[in-house]
């Protein structure tokens, strides 16, 4: 909840300060470039150090990163800036803490409770998820400095509840980090052509219907709703989610998962499209819920079968690797969308970007067969 209050308020700050979608998608950019440079060391380090300890030191340099915006608010010395360089922060942040959170759950689960425990586990991060964009957004009604102080008493909470938390200890010893053992991860994966089919799918897919980074522009000058429109439109992917994730967790998928996880990235871009060309506000939030729930299936198919395909000495390095194509989809994508945004309008930008995810759905069910031909959830 404390990441993405802190996204939102940075995100509305920087619009806030600038009024300019370039601006908007240079913090994605930024974020995304740590995440690129420091992936594959942070999967070997999620491989060799204790991969709750590794949390626990990122959720504490989220927290400081909170501290900082908190007392420059105070100072009134927030600029585009600093707001940019503390982006730059939180993307290293994300680097580590990503690959290590990933690896972590498979230990915690039988291979058979996996695909719910996978689902189960979304469902708790798209509750924070939806929870933190609604609070922040009401929050910033009161103050940016509010939304930083309660983003920092949360994110020191999650510290010490992971810390008093007992995590089981693998047995491997852990490999010597070399550039071999650094790539490992990376031939893993080009090796097994379902993981990589999964991993690009993403990449694309969302890379080019990646309109989060517009919705600052949609809630101030289309649709008019201000900061609290804003909160309910960060939200409304995620109220998708979280419905999907708990639906998958009672009814995990049995069959043809290859084909639901094309499909759903198809009905993702449709439901961005829409979103695209609306100009109702409750049309809008609707839109982004179905966007959201067609996305939790690819993220609960994608994710269980690589977890299913890596073994635990790998799956750090692996989630690396994965972590490097969710960042370019998300942060890249942000960056893509305020790019683009720039020069054809916002409207255009969003409707084009649907579109293309459609067409990379049906073009990867082609280029990818053993991928959308999977059928069952299981190694």
């Amino acid at each position: 909840m404390a990441t993405q209050m802190l996204m939102v308020a940075m995100a509305w700050h920087m619009y806030e300060l600038t009024s300019s979608a370039w601006d908007l998608g240079l913090v994605g950019l930024v974020q995304f470039v740590p995440a690129l440079l420091l992936a594959l060391l942070a999967g070997h380090v999620a491989d060799r150090w204790p991969r709750g300890r590794i949390i626990v030191v990122c959720l504490l340099g989220q927290a400081l990163v909170a501290a900082v915006l908190l007392q420059a608010t105070w100072a009134d010395a927030l600029s585009r800036d600093l707001l940019l360089w503390l982006s730059l922060v939180m993307g290293a942040i994300r680097a580590f803490q990503m690959p290590a959170s990933q690896a972590l759950l498979p230990a915690l689960v039988s291979p058979s409770l996996l695909p719910r425990a996978m689902a189960f586990s979304s469902a708790g991060l798209q509750a924070a998820i939806l929870g933190g964009p609604a609070l922040g957004g009401f929050v910033f009604a009161l103050g940016a400095d509010v939304v930083y102080a309660l983003s920092l008493a949360l994110l020191l909470v999650a510290s010490l509840a992971l810390m008093r938390l007992s995590l089981p200890q693998r047995q491997a010893a852990p490999e010597p980090m070399t550039v071999t053992s650094v790539l490992a991860g990376v031939r893993f994966v080009w090796h097994h052509k379902l993981l990589l089919g999964g991993f690009s799918l993403d990449l694309f897919a969302v890379l080019l219907g990646g309109a989060t980074a517009l919705l600052p522009i949609y809630a101030k000058d289309i649709l008019e709703v201000g900061p609290w429109g804003l909160g309910l439109l960060r939200a409304s992917p995620a109220a998708g989610a979280l419905i999907m994730s708990l639906v998958l967790t009672r009814w995990p998928l049995q069959r043809h998962v290859g084909r639901w996880l094309m499909v759903s990235v198809g009905l993702f871009g449709v439901s961005i499209a829409v979103f695209a060309v609306s100009t109702v506000f409750w049309l809008s939030m609707l839109a982004l819920v179905f966007s959201g729930a067609f996305d939790m299936v690819s993220v609960v198919v994608r994710q269980t079968l690589m977890q299913l395909e890596t073994p635990d000495e790998m799956r750090g390095r692996v989630s690396a690797v994965s972590t490097i194509f969710i960042g370019a989809s998300n942060q890249l994508g942000e960056f893509e969308s305020g790019a683009t945004a720039a020069w054809m309008g916002p409207v255009a930008a969003a409707l084009v970007g649907g579109i293309g995810t459609v067409v990379v759905a049906v073009l990867w069910t082609r280029l990818f067969p053993s991928l959308a031909r999977r059928d069952r959830m299981s190694p």
